[in-house]
């Protein structure tokens, strides 16, 4: 069942929606070469309990870090440690924030100093399909608008639309109906409805779409070995349109080396 937010409910989204982007942007600020993936989960998780919230991850089936922090080939689901950033990695974090009950979600993957022609235009063009989709977020329109704006840009570059993972709903649970596949054709699946609020996340390879487990049951990688970007807004269906909740572009921070 697909629950609808009232306004106040999707306030408070945005609540913890405000922490999440701050939580990104401390991060944004501290993801530079010779960073261990385990000293960012350190400070993001300081942060949000400073805030009064909790990271949402941390815990969530088991899982032990309060980011997920996927570098180069890793899809998704990284769990933060020991791995060293090193320049011309690329990294993505995905932060999820737990406020007054309310959760919010978003990712984005950053370059660590200089980085290839081929990951450059992979996070570029990854950034770009999540906005096309955040544009099919309007009242009327069909769920599978939002999935195949994921997959006509991300394909019409040469890219790869992961498809055995998906975006979600989301409101007091992490993971709610409906479930949003980054691919398929346009007018078909439910219609969006005020109040609907949206986990879009684009998981895209420099390569070929088929992923494989890692050896402890949580990372995600490209079965190609080719490198992979996420990034991810938490989205709200409202009547004057779609209503990010987790802005992270509206900082203009980006990684330093």
């Amino acid at each position: 069942m697909i629950v609808r937010k009232t306004q106040p409910e999707i306030e408070a989204m945005a609540k913890a929606g405000d922490i999440h982007v701050r939580t990104m942007n401390l991060l944004a600020g501290k993801v530079r070469a010779g960073v261990t993936t385990g000293e960012l989960d350190a400070a993001a998780e300081k942060f949000i309990v400073s805030q009064g919230a909790t990271p949402a991850f941390k815990g969530y089936r088991g899982f032990p870090g309060s980011i997920c922090a996927s570098p180069n080939h890793m899809v998704v689901h990284g769990i933060p440690g020991k791995f060293k950033l090193r320049k011309g990695d690329i990294l993505s974090v995905d932060i999820g924030v737990v406020k007054d009950g309310w959760v919010a979600d978003g990712a984005r993957t950053f370059a660590v100093g200089e980085i290839s022609p081929v990951a450059a235009k992979l996070l570029r063009v990854t950034e770009e399909s999540l906005f096309a989709a955040v544009r099919q977020c309007e009242i009327g329109n069909r769920l599978g608008d939002v999935s195949h704006a994921v997959q006509a840009h991300v394909e019409s570059h040469g890219l790869s639309v992961v498809r055995s993972l998906v975006g979600h709903g989301i409101g007091r649970s992490m993971h709610e109906e409906p479930q949003i596949p980054n691919y398929g054709p346009p007018g078909k699946g439910i219609v969006l409805a005020e109040g609907m609020v949206l986990a879009i996340e684009p998981m895209v390879t420099a390569g070929r779409h088929m992923v494989r487990m890692g050896d402890d049951g949580w990372a995600i990688f490209s079965q190609d070995g080719s490198l992979a970007a996420h990034f991810e807004f938490t989205v709200a269906i409202t009547a004057a349109g779609p209503r990010i909740l987790t802005p992270w572009h509206e900082s203009g921070q980006r990684a330093a080396a």
